[in-house]
């Protein structure tokens, strides 16, 4: 299992603004995952769900994953990358300039590397900003680059 970068101390992190964190385990992408964010989400395109439709028609010869389920994975991804000794209570708090180049087929694996962009005091806490590449393994092309804005209370 990918073990985090801890941090000790909030001034520390702040050290860290520019700095790669590394990479996060690979996680798979099967028909399953798909089919349950379809189900959650109530975003049935036959794309996404419908295998053998996606053989015959899709451009990409078999179902993919919804971009927004790859986006939903980097809080699995964040605290492989990084842990902030103290915290009571970490919160989402949205994202900045989400792409997806490239798509995640499914039976694909993927995993993640951030780079910390900012930090800033917030009443409580910090506010941590981390650059998010996710990659397929064998891709050319990333498949989803986001920036992650959190909230750490201490």
């Amino acid at each position: 299992m990918a073990e985090p970068r801890v941090f000790s101390s909030l001034e520390e992190l702040k050290g860290a603004v520019g700095e790669r964190l590394g990479y996060t385990d690979w996680v798979g992408i099967d028909q399953r995952r798909v089919d349950l964010f379809a189900e959650a989400t109530g975003d049935h395109q036959w794309i996404h769900v419908d295998p053998e439709r996606a053989a015959k028609e899709s451009p990409f010869g078999t179902t993919i994953a919804h971009g927004y389920l790859t986006l939903s994975l980097l809080p699995l991804f964040a605290p492989q990358l990084m842990d902030l000794a103290g915290v009571r209570m970490g919160v989402n708090y949205g994202t900045n300039k989400v792409r997806f180049p490239a798509p995640v087929p499914v039976g694909s694996r993927l995993r993640a590397t951030g780079t910390v962009t900012d930090v800033s005091e917030v009443t409580g806490g910090a506010q941590v900003t981390i650059a998010f590449t996710v990659e397929r393994e064998g891709g050319e092309k990333p498949v989803c680059v986001a920036e992650s804005v959190s909230r750490f209370y201490l």
